[in-house]
């Protein structure tokens, strides 16, 4: 490497926001970033006199990413705490010659300020949390202009002024809570107040995506780029979101390989496309939901530990329905109206049935609200819903949604039939019997007892979906 190389490489290292650390397979410290001295409280001459072994011993960090590398022989990532008291992301990565292990490289990423952001916001939720116990703000005021969002209850008032205090800024939002309950509506209302509004809102479900699929729908690409790519290329949902908002539903259910990626993106700024060698600007705010614990992906390797603390800057949880059931009388007259518009007629529902709407827990939340009301309105014979006689009605609401059983079948391989190709065939059956009836992904993952994502897999593996049977997975929109 010549003198330029040389002088290039330390100007990048010197000036990245990350902080770098160059090791000896043995332990001993080569090298390190003029801004390690801040995070870990010794100088950068200190640092290079002693060892990571000797780091560890004396509380200056704790745990060692790069022992962990020289035990293991392959890259990691650990969350670290410092003697300064500072917490940081750290990541390394094996150096190996003809074979051998020589160094280790490492980086790591103070976390420390976006730490005080979060907990800032914690303290901004239990002031507004105060604030409502007492009585105040008892109406959120025309000036918020919700169109299809329900907040009659405390708790729900509550997420809306949230989510109308952080909408101007561009702090990413972690949507937290159980299916159905709202998260696409309220991501939208979010950019409808935010300064992007004039620009695109782009929704995308990460569990609907085949992996095979998702680099392209993500980053797009250029005309052949691979076989079957369109003749004028595409761009990816990542550059369709510029100038406006990026809801990724779902987002733990993003491949590992896409994560990296996604990082990189919300790092630098830029994305390109596959077959392209130049980068794109994009500027969009970015805005995910999940149902599940992105921090236990993270202990099962399942997540990456700094794309978390990425999107982990303003988490917001939904609740589900049954602590809201305020908000259930709004729900149905919201999702009423939307039907007597949709299919052009004018129909009420009976008033005996309210105290069954407002005594169910409604376990699938707002959507399976609303998908019992399409149900009940598509099924009375005139213009009240839930009319005295109409006994299936009331009996449908009572029970909940039903699951057939699927038919038996014979235990035996036909010839020439493997048992691999037997348990296929079998599993279609019962997938396609159990999917014609089925509101969600998640009460049949509870139905089969196995996680909703393995039904995913297992409906766009065969060609299904919920509730028809037919070809090609769809997921409900709406309710998120």
């Amino acid at each position: 490497m010549g003198d330029i190389d040389t002088a290039v490489l330390k100007t990048i290292v010197d000036t990245a926001h990350d902080h770098f650390f160059i090791v000896e397979a043995s332990g001993r410290i080569l090298d390190v970033s003029p801004g390690s001295a801040a995070v870990y409280g010794l100088s950068s001459e200190e640092l290079c006199a002693t060892t990571v072994q000797d780091l560890v011993e004396r509380g200056v960090l704790s745990p060692s990413v790069t022992m962990e590398v020289i035990r293991t022989g392959q890259a990691a990532q650990v969350m670290q705490h410092t003697g300064t008291g500072r917490r940081v992301i750290a990541e390394a990565h094996p150096v190996f010659v003809d074979g051998k292990l020589e160094r280790i490289v490492s980086r790591s990423m103070d976390l420390t300020d976006l730490q005080l952001l979060q907990d800032e916001y914690t303290l901004l939720q239990r002031r507004f949390s105060e604030h409502l116990k007492r009585g105040g703000s008892a109406s959120l005021g025309d000036d918020l202009e919700l169109d299809n969002l329900e907040v009659r209850s405390g708790v729900m008032r509550e997420v809306a002024l949230l989510i109308k205090r952080v909408a101007p800024t561009d702090a990413t939002v972690l949507m937290l809570g159980e299916s159905g309950v709202g998260k696409t509506a309220f991501a939208r209302q979010l950019h409808r107040w935010s300064a992007r509004h004039d620009g695109p809102f782009i929704d995308v479900n990460c569990a609907a995506i085949p992996e095979a699929l998702f680099e392209s729908e993500m980053f797009g690409y250029q005309p052949g780029a691979f076989s079957g790519a369109a003749r004028q290329g595409k761009a990816g949902v990542l550059e369709m979101a510029d100038g406006g908002t990026l809801f990724l539903d779902e987002i733990g259910e993003l491949p590992l390989a896409m994560q990296t990626k996604l990082l990189k993106v919300i790092q630098d700024g830029r994305v390109t496309r596959l077959g392209d060698t130049q980068a794109r600007r994009v500027d969009f705010r970015l805005v995910v939901a999940t149902n599940q614990d992105l921090a236990a992906r993270v202990e099962g390797g399942a997540f990456r530990l700094d794309l978390y603390y990425r999107l982990n800057v303003i988490p917001l949880t939904l609740p589900p329905l049954r602590e809201r059931r305020e908000d259930v009388p709004g729900l149905v007259e919201l999702q009423l109206e939307r039907l007597n518009r949709r299919y052009g007629r004018t129909k009420v529902l009976h008033p005996s049935v309210w105290p069954e709407l407002m005594g169910r827990d409604w376990p699938g939340n707002v959507r399976e609200l609303e998908n019992w009301m399409e149900r009940a309105w598509l099924a009375a014979p005139d213009e009240v819903i839930g009319a005295p006689g109409n006994d299936a009605l009331h009996a449908g609401l009572q029970r909940g949604p039903s699951i057939d059983a699927p038919p038996a079948g014979l235990a035996e391989l036909t010839e020439g039939q493997t048992l691999k190709q037997a348990l296929e065939v079998h599993e279609r059956q019962i997938l396609e019997s159990l999917s014609r009836q089925a509101t969600s992904t998640y009460g049949l993952a509870e139905r089969l007892g196995i996680s909703q994502p393995s039904v995913v897999r297992k409906l766009r593996k065969h060609g299904l979906r919920i509730g028809a049977g037919q070809k090609t997975l769809q997921h409900p929109a709406g309710a998120g």
